[in-house]
C-alpha cells in the first residue's frame, strides 16, 4: 500500500491547499466502552473532524496526566484488549465506507460515509510484544492510518518507519520542548503524516495557555520541514486552538475531551456522545 494514498497524508495535503488547520481530538479506546468509542468517532466525523487519535490503554503510560491515566486504568479493568480495539475500528470503517453501489451505509452508529483519518497512540511495548511487522499490518487492516509510539527511540525509528510505511501507515514522531534543535530536525525527517510537537514539558493535562517559547519553536521548526506540525499537551479551549493554528497545522486536544467523557460516563450513550461532541464542535470553530 502506498503511503502517498494514506488518509492522513491526503487530509493534511487537502487542508494545506485550503489554508486550513486541523483539530485532532484524542479519546481512550474502550472508555467507557467500545460501543461508545465507535459512537464518538462517528459523532466527531459528522461534526467535521478530519483526524482523530485513539489511545490504546496501557498500564504504565509514558507522559499522560491523571485524567488519561485514569481512563486507561478503567479500560484495562474492563478487559479491553488491542484485538478488541482493532475490531471496533474495523466495525467503524465498515459502517462508514460506501456500499458497492456508492451509497452510504447506515448502521447503529448512525453516520454516513466519512474519510476520518485515525491514529493509534500506543506504547512500543505493546507493538513489540505483538511483533512490529504484524502490529503494523493488523493496525492497517483494521483501518488505522498512522501510529504514534511515544516511547519509540529515535535510534530505532529508522527500523520501524519502513515497516509502518510498508503497511501503508504513517509513523508520527514526537518532539519535546527540551529536544535540541539538531535532534528536532532528525526526528522531523523520520516523521510521516505530521510531527507531534509537545507544547510543554511534563505530562498531559489542561492548561490556561501555552508558553511563548513553544509558539516560537514551532515557527522555527516549520522553517526546516515541509511535514505538517501539530501541537499537543495542555490545549483545552477554543481560543488556545486558535492560537496554535496561527502557527501550526493542527491542535491536539486530549485530557479536556477525556475529562468530559468521564463526567458523562454514567449517562445514556446518546447523551454522552452529544455532550462531548458539542465540546469538540466548539474546539473545531477556529479551524473552519
Amino acid at each position: 500500500m502506498s503511503i502517498d494514498n494514506n488518509r492522513l497524508v491526503r487530509t493534511f495535503s487537502d487542508l494545506r491547499q485550503k489554508g486550513k488547520s486541523a483539530l485532532l481530538p484524542f479519546i481512550t479506546a474502550g472508555y467507557p466502552d467500545l460501543d461508545t468509542t465507535a459512537a464518538l468517532l462517528a459523532g466527531f466525523a459528522d461534526r467535521g473532524v478530519r483526524v482523530c487519535e485513539l489511545g490504546v490503554p496501557f498500564s504504565d503510560p509514558i507522559a499522560d496526566g491523571p485524567v488519561i491515566q485514569s481512563s486507561y486504568t478503567a479500560a484495562l479493568d474492563a478487559g479491553i484488549t488491542c484485538e478488541q480495539i482493532f475490531k471496533t475500528v474495523r466495525r467503524f470503517r465498515d459502517a462508514t465506507n460506501p456500499a458497492p453501489d456508492g451509497s452510504a451505509l447506515r448502521s447503529d452508529l448512525g453516520t454516513a460515509t466519512c474519510d476520518l483519518a485515525l491514529l493509534a497512540m500506543v506504547s512500543y511495548s505493546i507493538v513489540y510484544r505483538r511483533g512490529c511487522e504484524r502490529f503494523c499490518m493488523d493496525a492497517a487492516a483494521a483501518g488505522f492510518d498512522g501510529l504514534i509510539v511515544p516511547d519509540l527511540p529515535l535510534e530505532e525509528a529508522g527500523d520501524f518507519e519502513p515497516l509502518a510505511a510498508e503497511a501503508g501507515l504513517c509513523n508520527v514522531m514526537l518532539i519535546a520542548p527540551t529536544t535540541p534543535p539538531e535532534r528536532r530536525y532528525e526526528l522531523a525527517r523520520h516523521s510521516r503524516g505530521f510531527i507531534y510537537f509537545i507544547s510543554v514539558a511534563g505530562t498531559t493535562g489542561e492548561r490556561d495557555k501555552l508558553p511563548d517559547e513553544t509558539i516560537a519553536a514551532v515557527r522555527e521548526l516549520r522553517e526546516h520541514t515541509d511535514t505538517p506540525v501539530c501541537v499537543g499537551f495542555g490545549i483545552s479551549r477554543a481560543q488556545t486552538v486558535r492560537t496554535v493554528c496561527e502557527v501550526a497545522d493542527g491542535a491536539i486536544v486530549g485530557s479536556a475531551i477525556v475529562h468530559r467523557v468521564t463526567d458523562n460516563a454514567g449517562k445514556p450513550r446518546d447523551e454522552l456522545v452529544r455532550t462531548v461532541g458539542d465540546f469538540v464542535g466548539e474546539l473545531l470553530e477556529p479551524t473552519r
